[in-house]
């Protein structure tokens, strides 16, 4: 403990020295950075909300006043929905951040199916880096072409997986049609991450085909936050992350056990996020069954935002798209998960006397272009079908 909070004291000292964000955000809180002497004294800290990081990006743009280094040390930016320039920063520890791949054991002779995007999100780059570090060999595929990816798959023995657990769901169904049992698969380690890993689907590929697999938590501004672990209830905690479980009207920290919003300090000088409110709902094991934090799972969310195949859909940005169409009335997303794909439907209901005529694909570009997420339908609805006072994202997926 004492080391975390010399950590944390000096992180807060050094952000406040050259985070203008981080400056600005204490002294509105009538705090000094000495009134930061470790963990305990975080809760004197506001919590900041995505909305907030969001409006700071915006009025200081690229970087919210947030970069504590030269822009121009930066390896990549990415963008999140917001939008908001996301940097890259060098890693401090980048052996800890290997962690999940060295719990599956990938390492030098594995040659890994990266099925996360390459582009905009940080996801398939930063995984890549991450397996090569590991030793292993990349099979750049990212998500789709199923056929393509299996037969990649079975002509260079691909012995990794890394993506949605969904899609190698997809996968293996496909090679099992396509006369492929599970001895010809030779997938034996597996990564996930952006979206819930489910019993179900821990039984088929651990049991029928024998894979060690893990599941990764984290964000696009975080990063890994967390993975799972054989007997381990929910996440083991990175060690370049503090959490904070935190009442989310109020900020406060819950005791361990409690549900509340994830709360995490960033330990990371160069873009130092502190008391960062993920909108994930989740509780910190009062016992860890880890080395240092373990949290007992994600349960739900406290804001509007919905994750859709690994991304955040927010009703802003359903309404933002929606403002360019003065004939609707309301709209609504409905987002089902028929066959282990998620499927987004938007109801539209429009002013009396509009006329929809080509509005469903104009719609449904903005949308999509708005959200950076594939609009599976829009459905010109009937009067009186979208109650007004319900959520404007509904998520009605069953997770077995």
């Amino acid at each position: 403990m004492a080391e975390l909070d010399a950590s944390i004291r000096d992180l807060v000292q050094h952000a406040y020295d050259r985070a203008p964000a981080i400056r600005s955000l204490l002294d509105a809180a009538g705090l000094a950075p000495q009134d930061i002497q470790g963990a305990d004294d975080l809760a004197k800290i506001p919590v900041l909300s995505k909305d907030s990081l969001v409006e700071m990006h915006q009025a200081n743009p690229p970087f919210g006043g947030f970069l504590t280094i030269d822009p121009y040390d930066l390896p990549r930016i990415y963008i999140s929905p917001g939008p908001i320039y996301d940097p890259q920063p060098p890693p401090e520890d980048p052996e800890s951040m290997l962690a999940p791949f060295n719990y599956i054991g990938m390492g030098r002779g594995d040659r890994v199916l990266n099925t996360f995007m390459y582009h905009l999100t940080p996801a398939g780059i930063l995984l890549d880096e991450a397996i090569r570090a590991c030793g292993a060999t990349v099979i750049p595929t990212g998500p789709g072409n199923t056929e393509l990816q299996i037969m990649m798959m079975t002509a260079l023995g691909a012995t990794g997986f890394v993506g949605q657990p969904s899609f190698l769901m997809t996968l293996l169904d496909k090679a099992a049609e396509m006369g492929m049992g599970a001895g010809a698969v030779p997938l034996k380690k597996a990564l996930f991450s952006a979206e819930p890993y489910t019993p179900n689907q821990r039984e088929r590929f651990e049991g029928e085909y024998e894979m060690k697999t893990t599941s990764a938590y984290g964000t696009a501004d975080l990063g890994f936050i967390g993975y799972t672990r054989a007997g381990v209830t929910g996440f083991c905690i990175m060690p370049t992350v503090y959490l904070q479980v935190c009442d989310p009207e109020t900020g406060a920290p819950l005791p361990a056990g409690e549900t509340g919003e994830i709360v995490a300090t960033t330990l990371n000088r160069s873009y130092p996020l502190i008391r960062f409110g993920t909108g994930d709902l989740g509780a910190l094991a009062p016992q860890p069954q880890c080395e240092g934090q373990q949290l007992l799972g994600l349960f739900g969310r406290s804001g509007d935002a919905i994750k859709v195949r690994g991304m955040f859909l927010h009703p802003n940005q359903l309404s933002g798209a929606a403002a360019h169409f003065p004939e609707i009335k309301a709209m609504q997303a409905r987002i089902t998960r028929p066959e282990n794909r998620d499927v987004v439907t938007v109801n539209v209901e429009l002013n009396e006397g509009a006329d929809g005529d080509g509005l469903a694909e104009k719609l449904s570009a903005l949308a999509q272009q708005a959200a950076r997420l594939r609009i599976d339908a829009v459905n010109i609805v009937e009067p009186g079908v979208i109650d007004p006072n319900a959520r404007k994202i509904v998520d009605e997926r069953e997770w077995d």
